[in-house]
């Protein structure tokens, strides 16, 4: 088993300390090389269980081990290295940093890997050919398309080869057309071996996945329809 959670609940406080439960007794398992995704409204708690899956949050209680790591109890340090190893992310709104090239871009998480400049360069290029922009190596996110910085961010993602990829709407910003060729990108990097974890809202997009799971009110279901019978 690749990724184990196993009853994580997740609460916040409000006002007065008012306890807001978010996450409430979920279990996942994902095996190495599967394709899930987690379908879910605004407000349902998937992008809570996103943070914890990509080590960015830590549940209120629960258990999660990752790759045989127990994540929840890693020191700081150790934590990082778990970020940066085995997990890849790509978010909806890119994260590119603005005045930098894709290559630049894409070297990011191999310079905190302290991997040496030439080789930045050559891994970045490689994984920017891999995604279909090797001739837009030198370009500024300015310069490219919603659907070329999206590509550019999945192959930052992947450039440390991680164990595991965390997509988070990753369509949400693009038209159909790029919505479409970067799904088709997805499904060829699963088929490659890439184990691939997204949430979303759109069937369509849910849809690619080899599995599908429903979140609503903070609680996993296995199909819509009991998601929907157990709306709160």
């Amino acid at each position: 088993m690749l990724l184990d959670l196993q009853h994580i609940y997740k609460d916040y406080y409000g006002d007065k300390q008012l306890v807001v439960p978010v996450l409430k007794d979920v279990s996942l398992q994902v095996e190495e090389g599967e394709y899930v995704a987690i379908m879910g409204p605004s407000g349902s708690g998937k992008s809570t269980l996103m943070n914890i899956v990509g080590c960015l949050d830590h549940p209120t209680k629960g258990t999660y081990t990752l790759d045989n790591k127990d994540v929840l109890n890693l020191k700081d340090r150790a934590l990082s290295d778990v970020r940066l190893n085995s997990i890849g992310f790509v978010f909806q709104q890119f994260q590119l940093m603005p005045r930098e090239t894709a290559v630049e871009n894409v070297s990011l998480p191999l310079i905190y890997a302290k991997v040496d400049r030439q080789e930045r360069k050559r891994r970045a290029i490689k994984v920017l050919e891999k995604v279909g922009l090797g001739e837009r190596c030198y370009f500024k996110p300015t310069q490219l398309s919603g659907g070329q910085k999206q590509r550019v961010a999945i192959a930052r993602a992947i450039v440390n080869n991680p164990k595991i990829l965390l997509a988070d709407e990753p369509t949400g910003a693009l038209d159909s057309k790029s919505g479409k060729q970067v799904m088709e990108l997805f499904q060829k990097l699963n088929e490659e071996g890439v184990t691939i974890v997204m949430i979303t809202h759109d069937k369509k997009v849910a849809n690619h996945a080899k599995r599908i799971l429903y979140i609503v009110d903070g609680k996993i279901y296995t199909s819509e329809e009991e998601a929907m019978a157990n709306a709160e």
